[in-house]
């Protein structure tokens, strides 16, 4: 028979044994959450996904993209968004009729809004050639296509 000291040793040993292996557990079980996956667009694809209206309302848009197919430039559908197409035709009449839109990528960026600043500039608007769509360019945009 054991002394009552060792099964004493041995239940506490055990005790410990199962807490310990329990807490193991529980750390896996209760461990904080992994990060989600990164996304697998990138920010590039993410701006050529985008409908890039500036400013304009959808029957606004339209017109533009009436425009641009009027014009000889195929803007897509004409749906009142304005997205890569539609982008990429303006930048294809842009760099057509000599305002240096650069790439054509679909993108809005500042060689495309210089662009179109220079466009409304020639139609009658007295805008700063800047690259930046504010609230004047986006208003003779407004202008221009209503």
């Amino acid at each position: 028979m054991r002394p009552a000291s060792a099964k004493a040793l041995v239940s506490a040993a055990a005790l410990v044994g199962i807490a310990a292996g329990s807490l193991a557990g529980a750390t896996a079980g209760f461990a904080a959450p992994q990060p989600a996956a990164a996304s697998t667009v990138s920010a590039h694809a993410a701006s050529v996904l985008a409908v890039n209206n500036l400013g304009l309302n959808t029957a606004q848009a339209k017109n533009w993209q009436r425009f641009l197919r009027d014009s000889g430039f195929d803007p897509g559908t004409i749906d009142g968004e304005l997205g890569p197409n539609s982008w990429k035709a303006a930048q294809r009449a842009f760099n057509y009729w000599g305002y240096d839109a650069g790439t054509v990528d679909g993108i809005v960026g500042p060689k495309t809004i210089k662009a179109l600043q220079r466009f409304l500039n020639d139609a009658g608007y007295n805008l700063v050639v800047d690259g930046i769509a504010g609230d004047r360019t986006k208003a003779a945009f407004r202008e221009f296509n209503s």
